[in-house]
């Protein structure tokens, strides 16, 4: 196949672009000056002026979670808490008696500058004595109705958990951190069957959006054995990396496997650790002495230490400055053991960073794997909690300007999985009609579709195989209305994705277009 009068960014420092791909089986062949006697009968794909980029790899999904996060109650972006649980009393009088009622999305914060967080009281009123559980926007939340918070039977407690209580003693509804997400595993977590349903449709929408890999990080969730499953069937069309919960790693050593162990499709990837919370629950980890602190600095030290011993990668989830500083210190203690061995470890978010620590992650070789449309999502938010620390926070341009490598994801179910919406995020510092957000801290286009493509496929230590368009990679890629590197910035919303092909199938939207 020939993909011709179009322009092909191939994401390479030596080949900025072409006018003509290539592809030969399920790889690229060549670039520029190929033509068409270059394969034998090719078929040729007339571009029409269209752009073709490699695949965008969405480096951070909780791919389940997102996948049936589809089929619940959307409740992010709603003004105000009485238009959240009208949704839910909607959603709740359509479902039969006894049904679980799940939504997700919520924040207090964006109901106006110090939103009272909601209680059970007021989903009881909206789901009468039906179990509920309604996610926070940030996962680490979640408020239940108190025929859900009875099947407990007043268990609630977890190390690192918080359980939220009035007055009186009583449980206010929410759970946050260890809490929720014990009692989510206990009582709320969709069936396998449905699961499996849910993420057979979602990678559709995926490829849609022009994502032909990415990071899953819902090993918790049985994630690897989900898509397991899938590659058992047949219907894994995307290429994953599955990270999976650091607690594994006694079983990982028994069974003598290491991260990159897989196929074409699926493979192991980091082991995932959680320093703190999030800015949107109050547990984000600071300096200042608050949030919560879900594993220590020598805590982290002792499975980066065991995690190298069985040749894995760390991926570390640090959002307050505390947090990113304990995980920094971490890897800098143990860095003559894994450094050896060529692990690439990353820290998940990288929100709050003090100047101090700025450079480190360049200096450890640390990769910040960052989320950039979490910067004008969470604007509000930080500049009402984090005033004093806005110079560290969502710094993309300066972790770029000292050296760091950043990888770029959406985070989904937290934000949409929607490349172009991140990559347009993270040049303009905007998604709406406001000013840029400490426009300072924007990036080029180039550094934007280099951390959606060619940098995750490098954290995977995937890059002599994938992304980007140049010869002997898989034929991994997207088609875009529109060339982002000239189209000007007021109009890069208008670009759309026309088609994916994954290992040189199109699997969205295949030629001849309009």
């Amino acid at each position: 196949m020939i993909l011709d009068n179009g322009v092909i960014r191939p994401m390479d420092t030596f080949l900025p672009s072409a006018r003509a791909l290539a592809i030969a089986a399920d790889q690229i062949a060549g670039g520029v000056g190929v033509h068409e006697s270059a394969l034998p009968s090719p078929e040729v794909v007339d571009l029409g002026g269209r752009c073709v980029l490699p695949g965008f790899n969405d480096a951070h999904v909780h791919f389940a979670q997102w996948a049936i996060a589809q089929r619940e109650v959307k409740l992010a972006g709603l003004p105000s808490a009485a238009a959240a649980f009208e949704c839910v009393r909607v959603a709740a009088s359509h479902l039969p008696p006894g049904a679980w009622l799940r939504g997700r999305g919520w924040r207090a914060g964006d109901w106006g500058p110090g939103g009272l967080e909601p209680t059970r009281a007021e989903l009881d009123a909206a789901v009468r004595d039906r179990p509920a559980a309604l996610v926070s926007r940030d996962s680490h939340s979640v408020l239940l109705s108190s025929a859900a918070l009875a099947l407990a039977g007043g268990d609630l407690a977890a190390p690192g958990g918080v359980v939220e209580v009035d007055a009186s003693g009583q449980p206010t509804g929410i759970l946050r951190e260890e809490s929720a997400w014990q009692f989510l595993a206990r009582f709320a977590t969709p069936s396998r069957a449905e699961l499996l349903d849910a993420m057979r449709q979602a990678q559709r929408f995926a490829l849609y959006r022009g994502v032909t890999a990415i990071h899953d990080f819902d090993g918790d969730l049985g994630g690897l054995d989900l898509h397991q499953r899938l590659v058992g069937e047949g219907s894994l069309q995307l290429r994953v990396l599955q990270s999976l919960p650091a607690s594994r790693i006694a079983a990982l050593r028994s069974l003598d496997v290491r991260s990159g162990f897989g196929g074409p499709h699926l493979a192991l990837g980091h082991l995932k650790v959680f320093m703190d919370g999030t800015l949107g629950s109050g547990t984000a980890l600071m300096l200042d002495g608050s949030g919560v602190e879900i594993t220590s600095r020598a805590e982290l030290q002792e499975i980066v230490r065991e995690a190298t011993e069985i040749g894995f990668p760390v991926a570390v989830h640090a959002i307050g400055d505390a947090a990113n500083r304990n995980a920094l210190d971490a890897f800098e203690a143990t860095r003559e053991l894994w450094e050896p061995k060529g692990l690439r470890h990353r820290i998940e978010h990288a929100q709050c960073l003090h100047a101090d620590d700025l450079p480190r992650f360049a200096e450890l070789g640390i990769t910040a794997s960052v989320q950039f449309s979490h910067a004008p999502a969470d604007r509000d938010l930080a500049d009402e909690r984090w005033a004093g620390r806005l110079d560290g926070a969502y710094a993309f341009r300066s972790l770029l300007d000292s050296g760091a490598r950043l990888v770029n994801g959406s985070d989904a179910p937290i934000e949409e999985l929607d490349p172009l919406a991140g990559i347009r995020a993270a040049v303009l510092r905007t998604l709406d009609d406001r000013p840029a957000w400490r426009p300072a801290e924007a990036v080029t286009m180039w550094e934007a579709i280099d951390a959606s493509t060619a940098a995750p496929a490098w954290l995977a230590r995937e890059e002599r195989r994938r992304g980007k368009l140049i010869p002997g990679q898989l034929a991994d890629l997207t088609v875009l209305s529109h060339d982002p590197f000239t189209t000007p910035v007021e109009e890069l919303e208008t670009i759309e994705v026309v088609a994916t092909m994954v290992g040189g199938r199109w699997l969205h939207n295949p030629p001849p277009w309009d």
